[in-house]
């Protein structure tokens, strides 16, 4: 039953996606076009997302399970560090190139637009060598 209903809240949350241009690009970048025809409309989708996700975490922080029954695992760490400026640097620079992120750029692979998968091909890639270069880095500071 568990499986079911994360499919159908991945389901809802791919629709709403759809639903409010998130896996269009085009719209995407005309959001990130500040200086340009700037499309301010994902920026209601966006403040619409933080508030929802300001009570959740709220009801979240007070729980010791999720409404599943499994473990409730948060974030501990508030720093931030270069680790998470450097990522977050990439992260906007290919959302910004490409007009995906990764939610939206799945559920546009899942309705066969083309230009999605490259960009999925691209970040599994992304991650599979972020993995070799963490198991570097451990190896040499394990050495």
């Amino acid at each position: 039953m568990s499986r079911f209903i994360e499919f159908l809240v991945g389901l809802i949350f791919g629709v709403g996606l759809i639903l409010s241009g998130m896996t269009n690009p085009a719209k995407v970048i005309g959001f990130l076009d500040l200086f340009g025809q700037w499309d301010p409309s994902l920026a209601f989708v966006m403040g619409g997302a933080i508030l929802v996700g300001l009570f959740a975490f709220a009801i979240a922080k007070k729980r010791t399970t999720n409404f599943l029954g499994g473990a409730m695992q948060l974030p501990k760490s508030t720093q931030i560090d270069k680790r998470l400026v450097i990522g977050s640097l990439v992260f906007g620079a290919g959302w910004g190139l490409a007009g995906f992120c990764p939610g939206p750029a799945l559920v546009s692979l899942a309705s066969g637009y083309e230009m999605a998968a490259l960009f999925v091909v691209a970040m599994l890639l992304g991650m599979l060598l972020f993995e070799r270069l963490e198991k570097i880095a451990k190896r040499k500071k394990s050495a």
